[in-house]
């Protein structure tokens, strides 16, 4: 097995987006500045209702599919098809905006701590325009498995699968034609994680506390919080937790290898495609 290492970092940036809400954004800070098929990745952290309180009105996507997970806080989604969810504390919502969705985030608290992330995975050209979706995760539907017994960290499984001592646990989003995995890992200081990752997947990590070390233990690069580290190719994952402690983000996917033009919310494969997709929002015919 071929062992990934740390092969470049992407600081993150402070942003705004929506209607004013504060975060950091890593991938996505550029056109140019993505990782086939992962097209952006935000964070949002704070304690001041004021960094938050405007959240994401109404907007609209075409062409891939956004990926919102929560740490803390509740958000209400809405949509122009009258789906409404709530997304609580450990929850997430994948959705598949396809040829088209207008819809808004909003918190649903005037106080207290916020603190997730939101990721856009690009779709493929044939599934561009397949009707829009979106699946409310709730934090009890996301398995989170003990890395050793006497509480040596864990693992939340998202999207994908992950191979515990006893079994292998299968996260609630499968099927997806980029096959992404998606945990979300806490380690405590010093300890280790190991973890199989398809050969032939694009991946990254991000830690959102403390700080890790990428790679065997005789040859590793240290990446520290709201970074991005782009993995190497390899079949296996082997980071340690830094002296803190570490909270990170696994992302992996297996990459389109087709061009990208995009204009903001909207992500085809030609320019053409893109001045239509502006043309039918404007027009009310995004759907």
């Amino acid at each position: 097995m071929t062992t990934r290492t740390l092969q470049k970092i992407i600081p993150s940036i402070p942003v705004s987006d929506g209607a004013g809400v504060k975060l950091r954004r890593s991938l996505g800070q550029s056109q140019g500045l993505r990782l086939d098929p992962f097209l952006m990745l935000d964070e949002f952290a704070s304690d001041d209702p004021q960094d938050y309180i405007a959240g994401f009105p109404p907007h609209p996507h075409r062409g891939f599919e956004t990926v919102t997970y929560l740490l803390e806080g509740t958000f209400q989604h809405e949509d122009h098809l009258g789906h409404r969810g709530l997304l609580r504390s450990g929850g997430a919502q994948w959705m598949t905006a396809g040829r088209g969705i207008i819809h808004s985030e909003m918190p649903q608290q005037e106080s207290g701590r916020v603190h997730g992330f939101q990721f856009w995975i690009n779709l493929p050209a044939r599934e561009k325009m397949k009707p829009a979706a979106y699946r409310d995760i709730q934090p009890e539907e996301i398995p989170q498995v003990s890395l050793t017994a006497d509480g040596g960290g864990s693992v939340r499984v998202v999207a994908g699968t992950f191979t515990a001592p006893d079994r292998v646990v299968a996260g609630p989003i499968q099927g997806l034609s980029t096959a992404p995995q998606f945990l979300d890992v806490r380690l405590p200081a010093g300890n280790r994680f190991v973890h199989e990752l398809p050969a032939a997947h694009t991946a990254f990590l991000y830690p959102y506390a403390g700080s890790l070390q990428v790679g065997a233990a005789d040859d590793f690069r240290p990446l520290a919080a709201h970074q991005v580290g782009v993995l190497s190719a390899g079949d296996r994952l082997e980071v340690a937790a830094g002296p803190d402690g570490a909270g990170f983000l696994l992302l992996a996917a297996r990459p389109l290898g087709e061009p990208v033009a995009q204009h903001g919310p909207f992500v085809m494969n030609t320019r053409e495609e893109i001045e239509q997709a502006i043309a039918d929002y404007q027009s009310g015919h995004l759907v």
